[in-house]
């Protein structure tokens, strides 16, 4: 079955605020054999939102709206739902009741505008928001089409879909067909080599069975979709498709389950009982809030430093003030030390360094903007093992930050790999 997702706000359109719903929503009901059919994304204006929803169910027997059912006068959404569906808004007590004890327990006086949420159409089904103050409704036409309008709060949509949406959406639409899916994270190549390594494999793939790639700086995601009325038969095509995958690009495949570098990096010092620490000079601890942004890092992540200064390279890290003066802050030897001294300094197992020019300025014909070295080191039982490598990194500051992080991550889980196995 097919859906559409309608995000509601002007905020959306003019950018001050990411649509990150429409995305989950897939992610969420593609186990169920369901897809997105489209997104139409609309301003507060109550005739594009009846536009959308008419035009929704000209195509899907299910719409789900978000945002647009806040207590400020700019949330529309309700009226025109009443317009739609018929009925008119009135108090509901079980609303009220939700969000008198939300307030309570977060310590906040109810105001006025807060109240009124607990207006809701009287031809709707009300679901119980029991994470936010706005309501969830229900509508059904006569013809069994379904709305679901929800709040454009990300947690508290991700929750009730989960937990009170998707499983009444189930219950009123049985699917007849199984999706599976696999992951592949593939680092080491460009999109078009990778197409053109796995090419004469892709082109055998059988009907039931799709390949897609969702690149991100420094890695590839490869995701094999199935779909087949056998569950076991489309669950067990998947995996056989993912190991070819794998077989094809070798170590280049570094984890088969939807991982970031810093995912990866935490599993492969986890298997192996390491420590981790960071040095970091351009990626301006980065590497570090990648990490630590992973639940339980905490059993990993020994620490890091931001050597952002010379003075701070050599003071903390050990950096050699020669070594600065004849190779430079961006430099190999530099970035090895720099790895080094952290292992000392943490009594870490496995660091990463990097530095760099993330610009916009400070380039020179020699080491231009996106010049970064990167520098990972591991203790052994022989003693410490160093590798460097250089990257040339384009696009913007942070992009430059956020790929330089991820090839730094993925050469620790190279090391290791390469040295542990």
């Amino acid at each position: 079955m097919q859906i559409s997702v309608i995000p509601i706000g002007d905020e959306i359109l003019i950018g001050q605020v990411t649509d990150t719903n429409s995305g989950m929503i897939a992610r969420m009901i593609a186990p169920c054999g369901w897809q997105v059919r489209e997104v139409l994304a609309v301003g507060d204006s109550p005739s594009e939102i009846a536009r959308a929803i008419d035009e929704a169910f000209s195509v899907t027997d299910v719409v789900i709206t978000t945002g647009g059912l806040g207590p400020t006068k700019d949330d529309l959404t309700k009226q025109v739902l009443c317009d739609i569906f018929g009925g008119t808004l009135v108090e509901d007590p079980s609303v009220t009741e939700n969000i008198k004890a939300i307030f309570e327990r977060r310590g906040i006086q109810l105001n006025r505008l807060t109240a009124a949420q607990a207006l809701v159409p009287t031809s709707c089904t009300v679901i119980q928001n029991l994470v936010g103050t706005a309501p969830i409704m229900w509508f059904e036409r006569p013809d069994g089409k379904v709305l679901v309008a929800m709040p454009g709060v990300p947690f508290e949509t991700e929750t009730m879909l989960r937990d009170a949406v998707l499983p009444r959406l189930l219950g009123r639409f049985r699917s007849d067909v199984a999706i599976a899916h696999a992951v592949v994270m593939v680092e080491g190549f460009t999109e078009s080599a990778l197409a053109e390594t796995l090419e004469e494999w892709e082109t055998a793939l059988p009907a039931h069975l799709h390949l897609a790639y969702l690149p991100k700086p420094g890695l590839i995601r490869l995701r094999v979709d199935g779909m087949h009325p056998d569950g076991d038969f489309i669950r067990a095509e998947v995996a056989r498709a993912a190991g070819e995958i794998k077989a094809i690009v070798g170590p280049h495949a570094v984890a088969d389950t939807d991982l970031d570098a810093a995912g990866i990096m935490l599993g492969r010092a986890r298997r192996h009982g390491l420590m981790i620490a960071t040095a970091e000079s351009c990626t301006g601890g980065n590497i570090a809030h990648q990490l630590t942004l992973v639940p339980g890092a905490s059993d990993v992540v020994a620490g890091g430093v931001v050597s952002y200064s010379n003075e701070v390279k050599m003071a903390l890290l050990g950096v050699r003030a020669e070594t600065l003066e004849t190779h430079g802050a961006v430099s190999e030897q530099v970035v090895r030390q720099m790895a080094e001294g952290v292992l000392r300094a943490t009594g870490a197992d496995i660091a990463v360094s990097t530095s760099g020019i993330a610009g916009p300025g400070g380039g020179t014909p020699g080491k231009p903007v996106g010049t970064v070295w990167m520098a990972a080191s591991l203790r052994t039982p022989e003693g410490v093992r160093t590798v460097a490598r250089l990257g040339r990194f384009n696009g913007s500051r942070q992009r430059i930050i956020d790929t330089a992080t991820t090839h730094a991550l993925l050469q620790g889980v190279r090391l290791i790999d390469d040295t542990l196995g």
